[in-house]
């Protein structure tokens, strides 16, 4: 009877050292994302989660909703919780830099992706090339408007990778277009489908000649879409860019003539990996960028039924 309660108790305290062991060997990864009202982080979180679940990783999720300064208080709690990484998407350009210092300086490396703070970037950093997905738009537009009408753009945040890229892309594409000329552009705070919509009817309000739209996101491309049919501007070229799955039924539907898809899967999977390997001491390269696949009627399905 007393060797089986030794034996009983030896036992237990070998499961007791195990599990403490495993909980010591569980990683466990913070993901910061800027704000998961928009579909396009929102599926960037999916695929983190389901990724991390397949390998058994914890990862601890927080929403900025937008806002810079909530996003440093929520980073700054994660690194007390003692993450072993941070994947890391900005709120904005305003105050980027501060989470990427702060975790660097408690030994966490930091995975950006989307928005590489100017001056703090990550130890590597995930995007898609925007610069050549927004050229290859903007040649798209270039075509299908045979090479003329007034255009208008509605901006993202100013300052983000994504708007910068994007303006460089497009800007590129309009200079072998001289036929299209630029009637405006007005930032967004948010990228959001009623700013959106409120800049382009204000756009529309001063210059009814207005016959192409890009939205630097789905979202305001859609917004644009909505002010473009209550002025009655039925023959509108509107673009978007982000894939997203509002924008890819919007192409569908006629909405918008065409979005740039991005590997919002894909990202969400390497974003991980990427984060593990660099606790693995594994050196990265700066910069992982992916590319981005127009979208149009002739291919839309496909997005559809499966997101890359």
């Amino acid at each position: 009877m007393k060797n089986s309660i030794r034996l009983f108790a030896t036992t237990v305290a070998f499961s007791v050292m195990a599990f403490a062991a495993h909980a010591q060997d569980k990683v466990t990864i913070g993901l910061a994302v800027a704000n998961l009202q928009a579909d396009f982080f929102n599926q960037i979180k999916e695929s983190v989660e389901k990724a991390a679940k397949d390998q058994g990783v914890e990862v601890v999720t927080v929403d900025a909703k937008g806002d810079s300064a909530t996003q440093v208080s929520q980073i700054q709690d994660l690194i007390t919780r003692q993450i072993k990484a941070l994947i890391y998407i900005p709120a904005g350009a305003t105050a980027a830099t501060v989470p990427v210092k702060a975790a660097k300086e408690a030994g966490i490396p930091v995975v950006t992706v989307d928005r590489n703070p100017d001056g703090a970037p990550g130890d590597t950093f995930i995007a898609t090339d925007s610069v050549a997905a927004a050229k290859e738009l903007g040649d798209y537009v270039c075509k299908v408007s045979g090479g003329k009408g007034v255009l208008a753009i509605i901006q993202g945040q100013l300052g983000t990778t994504p708007e910068q890229d994007r303006d460089k892309g497009f800007t590129e594409a309009m200079t072998s277009c001289p036929g299209i000329s630029e009637a405006g552009r007005q930032a967004s705070n948010a990228w959001m489908q009623d700013e959106g919509f409120a800049i382009a009817q204000d756009m529309l309000q001063r210059n009814p000649n207005i016959s192409i739209f890009f939205g630097r996101a789905d979202a305001l491309a859609l917004g644009a879409a909505q002010a473009a049919k209550v002025a009655g501007l039925t023959d509108a070229v509107i673009v978007g860019f982000d894939g997203d799955r509002a924008g890819l039924e919007a192409v569908k539907a006629g909405t918008l003539k065409a979005t740039m898809t991005q590997q919002t899967q894909g990202m969400g999977r390497l974003a991980l990996q990427s984060a593990l390997d660099l606790v693995g001491g594994k050196k990265l390269a700066p910069e992982q960028l992916q590319p981005a696949t127009l979208t149009t009627t002739d291919n839309v399905d496909g997005f559809i039924k499966e997101h890359p």
